[in-house]
């Protein structure tokens, strides 16, 4: 199977071309991608401990699923595609905010994305893809924001910057 390509995008989310996932890391390319966030009715957040074979943030705790469209997908198809892999649900999905961010890492990696924050809700458990995720939890929203504050190494990078920027608007 051929490596997974992410679009390049210019800062208005425009596709300007392809690039193989690891390239485009490795150069910093800026690439759209989204992060899914899952609630219950009790507003409490499904986490996910990535699994500590991940190439980047591994064993790191972070929102219920993310990853990269594909060519042609939609925000919303690629949410539900990568639900379904990762956390082994699909749910309605609905489109929040997206923001800008880059984050080097210390393997020589760069995650530069358009990343698009997807809103969903569900109230079952997930059947973990252990190839993926190594845990998950749900965590009511303000003991996340509590915990973030007070063990930031403990989560990725890209859900520190959600939680520090966008923590309101996840709330509502």
């Amino acid at each position: 199977m051929s490596e997974e390509l992410v679009i390049l995008v210019n800062e208005n989310d425009e596709q300007i071309g392809l690039m193989p996932k690891m390239e485009a890391h490795e150069k910093a390319m800026l690439h759209r991608a989204f992060s899914v966030f899952i609630f219950n009715k009790k507003n409490e957040l499904m986490l996910q401990q990535r699994a500590l074979h991940k190439y980047h943030s591994p064993g790191l705790w972070t929102n219920t699923c993310c990853s990269h469209q594909r060519d042609g997908e939609t925000n919303i198809e690629a949410g539900k595609r990568r639900l379904q892999e990762e956390m082994g649900f699909v749910t309605d999905l609905d489109e929040s905010i997206s923001f800008i961010y880059k984050a080097p890492f210390d393997n020589g990696l760069t995650e530069h994305e358009y990343d698009h924050v997807l809103l969903g809700n569900y109230e079952g458990e997930p059947v973990i893809n252990k190839d993926e995720v190594a845990n998950w939890k749900w965590m009511p929203l303000e003991d996340v924001y509590k915990d973030v504050k007070e063990n930031p190494d403990l989560y990725t990078e890209w859900f520190k910057i959600i939680f520090d920027k966008f923590y309101i608007h996840l709330k509502s």
